[in-house]
């Protein structure tokens, strides 16, 4: 069996443990043993108090944010749009409350066919995007707040030698213009990797 990631990984400052998810493989297994899982190829980081884009930047923990207040090496998993369901892994210290969002998966084992927004679409296609791949690995409320370091249910393993990752960079997406913290190249992804999500980061072709 791989190896979880432990808390010498998730005390990696946060821009670090953004760029080197990339190549590590989520994993949910469900209450009757079925593991569905994929390699993340995408992330983005958000840095805490210090980030305007970022849940935490007010300083002020809300019931939805209290977990990225916390231990690093937690899921943060919230609630978007009225429909989706975001992942996240908390980074920083204690009291530094910074994340990155799991933004892509390349689907690997026991994807949710059915549950996943396009049934019919490539297999390429079913997680690349940050709804999408909750969907597929059917995580929601139930998965956040979890240590995933010691959960039986969630956790994040080793899985491709990082020395295969070719990494690239860009802004993030989906923000609002806020100062220039919107255009900031905090976004990383697997060059190349056809489960990228839309839109294209510059350097693609």
């Amino acid at each position: 069996m791989a190896r979880k990631l432990n808390k010498d990984f998730y005390s990696l400052e946060t821009i670090t443990m953004a760029e080197q998810l990339i190549g590590k493989r989520l994993v949910h297994r469900l209450p009757d043993g079925t593991r569905l899982s994929g390699r993340i190829v995408e992330t983005e980081a958000y840095i805490g108090l210090e980030d305007p884009c970022c849940h935490s930047f007010s300083g002020r923990p809300t019931p939805r944010t209290a977990v990225m207040f916390g231990s690093s090496g937690f899921s943060y998993i919230y609630f978007i749009y009225g429909f989706y369901f975001c992942m996240n892994v908390v980074a920083g210290n204690e009291g530094v409350p910074e994340a990155v969002l799991i933004r892509a998966l390349e689907p690997v084992e026991g994807v949710d066919l059915m549950r996943a927004p396009r049934p019919l679409a490539p297999t390429h296609q079913l997680a690349n995007g940050p709804g999408k791949l909750c969907q597929a690995l059917r995580l929601g409320r139930e998965q956040n707040a979890l240590d995933l370091t010691n959960n039986s249910h969630l956790w994040i393993e080793e899985d491709v030698d990082q020395t295969d990752v070719v990494l690239i960079e860009g802004p993030r997406i989906g923000l609002s213009i806020q100062h220039d913290a919107a255009h900031w190249p905090l976004r990383f992804g697997w060059r190349g990797n056809p489960s990228l999500s839309p839109p294209k980061f510059p350097q693609e072709p």
